[in-house]
Formats: C-alpha cells, sequence, structure tokens
C-alpha cells in the first residue's frame, strides 16, 4: 500500500514507478517539481485529493487472472483482443508519446540513446494504429462472421479478399515488424534499466516502455498462434 499522507509526489513515484501514471493523468508534476506533498499539491491545483488518493491505494491491486484463450470462440476472443489489447495500445501510446517526447529534449544531448528511442516508439505508434484499423474493419468482422456461420450451422459469404490466408499473411508480417521495433528498444533501453540517477519521468518511460512490451508480445500470441490459425481452419471447413 502507497503512504501518502507523509511522502511526496518525487517520493512515491521512486518507490513505484507505476504510480506515475495516476499522476500525470491529473496534470501532477512527479519529476523536477514533485519535492511536495500529494495533498498540497492537490490543493494547489484544484484536484480532489480523495480521488488521487484512491487511485494510488489500489495501483497494484489489479488481479491476474489466468485465461484459457485456446477454448474460447473465436468471435469472443477477437472482441477480446480489441477491447483489451487494441485498446491498451491506443491508451499506453498517448502516453508513452508524451513521456519519450520529455525525456528525448531534456536528456538526448547525454543520452543519446532515448533520441532514438524516441523515434523508434513514434513508429511503432503509427504503424500499430493502422494495423488495427485494418483488423478491425476487415479482418475480424469475417472471423467473427465465421464463427457465427459455425454456431448457427449457417453459410457464409466468401470474403471479398479471397482466402483469409491474404490479409493473415499481411497482418503477421507486420507483426514481425513491430517486433523488431520494440527488440530494437529493448536494446537501446539496456532491457528497459535506466541510468542511474534518472529522473522519474525517465524511469517512468521505461517502466511503461518495458509494460509496453510485454503487452504486445501477448498480443501478437493470441493472433499469430490461436485466432489466425483458427480461423484458417474455420474458413476451410465452411467454405
Amino acid at each position: 500500500m502507497v503512504d501518502i499522507d507523509s511522502k511526496t509526489v518525487a517520493e512515491i513515484v521512486t518507490e513505484n514507478i507505476k504510480t506515475a501514471d495516476v499522476f500525470k493523468k491529473n496534470g501532477i508534476d512527479f519529476c523536477c517539481g514533485g519535492n511536495v506533498k500529494v495533498q498540497e499539491i492537490c490543493e494547489k491545483k484544484g484536484v480532489d485529493f480523495n480521488i488521487i488518493k484512491e487511485e494510488l491505494q489500489h495501483i497494484n491491486t489489479g488481479t491476474s487472472i489466468d485465461h484459457d484463450f485456446n477454448s474460447w470462440d473465436l468471435d469472443f476472443l477477437a472482441d477480446y483482443i480489441i477491447n483489451t489489447h487494441h485498446k491498451y495500445v491506443v491508451k499506453a501510446n498517448d502516453l508513452i508519446i508524451q513521456y519519450s517526447d520529455k525525456v528525448a529534449k531534456v536528456h538526448g544531448h547525454h543520452y543519446t540513446e532515448v533520441v532514438e528511442i524516441n523515434k523508434l516508439f513514434h513508429s511503432i505508434a503509427d504503424e500499430l494504429k493502422t494495423h488495427m484499423h485494418k483488423e478491425e474493419m476487415i479482418l475480424f468482422p469475417h472471423i467473427k462472421e465465421l464463427a457465427i456461420a459455425k454456431r448457427n450451422n449457417t453459410k457464409v459469404a466468401p470474403s471479398p479478399f479471397g482466402t483469409i490466408q491474404n490479409p493473415i499473411n499481411m497482418m503477421e508480417a507486420e507483426h514481425d515488424g513491430a517486433g523488431d521495433i520494440i527488440k530494437q528498444i529493448t536494446k537501446l533501453s539496456n532491457n528497459f534499466i535506466p541510468p542511474e540517477g534518472a529522473c522519474n519521468t525517465f524511469r517512468a518511460l521505461y517502466a511503461k516502455l518495458e509494460e509496453y512490451q510485454n503487452d504486445l508480445f501477448q498480443h501478437i500470441h493470441l493472433e499469430n498462434n490461436i485466432l489466425f490459425p483458427k480461423a484458417i481452419a474455420l474458413e476451410e471447413e465452411l467454405l
């Protein structure tokens, strides 16, 4: 549990970097201006201290659930990927870009790797935005049609893109590209280990990038290894 009443914003973030997101969301400087008590800065900024306190106290209370993804219907799995991983990417992209832009601007002259990390992250954010749009508008709706047809024992019309293997090949190639970029970021960041004495924004950036990597790998696994192969097999069965 986070000790909120007696510690400064900077101390809280230093002890648990995950709390940086709460402060960032509420416009509270946890980096250069973080040497102030939470209640004091909340009063100054007109932010409800009790809301901040509750969010900070529950920062680590998320439960880990083991899902049997392999047993799910494909339409349910597709919706899960959109509502969990796609939504995460959209939200995380905005936050990481803010962190990365700031770190590159302030520290790029000394730590040149963060300038390259910033460029790479802007690239992966743009690529995934387009990638996810194609999945949500083209590929996933067809997969859901196949799943519903199977369940209801009805016929499904052929897709406008021929076999489903065609868009899947494209999506898998784009997954490879995104994976290559995140691996470059991992290497440049020394496995997301900030340099000694790094400021809280620097540390928050690397922590968020590691979280992003972990989510991306799970995201790609669900598609490449479960959703896509089953969709190909289902299409062959129905058509």
